[in-house]
């Protein structure tokens, strides 16, 4: 069966900042579903809870399933949502797991800092989105560089999805994955708080840390992200083929 690949994505975003990796999965022939959180992108309109976030994830995965394994990536806050729903008591249908920009655990003084932050950029002139296009254009090569705002910013949904994600329990979690697990890293990126923990709580997990890149990893290298797709794919098409052995 084919491997279905289920994108999840970042804080403020959309599904549209996958466009690349949409674009290079479809070209190779890999089924691929990138979803809005609620609060997000064409759901800009609904509130945000984690309960219709990580129902959304799990819709997503549970459809795909039912057409081959299912390799979940998860970028920044989708990455923690993604990290909690596989280690989540119930082992939900996913063969593989990528997480991005999220080896950080979401709460205390970090949480708060970040979420202080947040909310003085949110109050400067026309909602800081001129400090945010600044900042994607020194940072972000052209052809990558619209999809993050292509869906839409939620900005009034960001500090709601930042004090629900105080509620996970990421530790736990983590720990209680066993199925291939990837952490992708740039090399200066603020999540990284926690990533020796994360590590250790995931012995079997793999870190790849993308040199001189930030937090958007996915979209300041692209091409190095869809090789890391390109291995968990290859992956899990081999966990599939021993599965099938033993069967026959």
């Amino acid at each position: 069966m084919t491997v279905q690949v289920v994108l999840v994505h970042g804080i403020r975003t959309s599904a549209t900042m996958w466009r690349s990796q949409v674009v290079f999965l479809e070209e190779a022939g890999i089924p691929v579903v990138a979803v809005d959180l609620p609060g997000h992108g064409t759901r800009m309109a609904e509130d945000f809870t984690l309960h219709e976030a990580l129902h959304t994830i799990d819709a997503a995965v549970r459809d795909a399933a039912t057409r081959g394994p299912v390799l979940l990536v998860g970028h920044s806050m989708g990455g923690l949502l993604t990290l909690a729903y596989v280690g989540g008591a119930q082992k939900p249908p996913v063969a593989a797991l990528i997480a991005a920009s999220c080896t950080a655990l979401p709460h205390g003084a970090g949480l708060a800092a970040y979420r202080m932050i947040a909310r003085a950029v949110d109050h400067l002139p026309d909602r800081g989105l001129w400090l945010t296009e600044r900042i994607l254009e020194a940072t972000i090569p052209l052809e990558t560089r619209p999809d993050f705002a292509a869906g839409g910013y939620a900005l009034d949904t960001q500090d709601i999805a930042l004090a629900a994600l105080s509620a996970l329990d990421l530790a736990t979690a983590v720990a209680r994955i066993e199925i291939p697990l990837w952490f992708v890293n740039g090399q200066y990126d603020q999540l990284r708080i926690n990533e020796s923990l994360f590590t250790r709580l995931a012995p079997h997990a793999e870190l790849i840390v993308v040199p001189r890149t930030s937090h958007l990893v996915t979209a300041m290298r692209p091409t190095v992200f869809n090789a890391v797709l390109r291995l968990g794919i290859a992956t899990v098409e081999a966990l599939s083929d021993e599965a099938d052995a033993r069967e026959t």
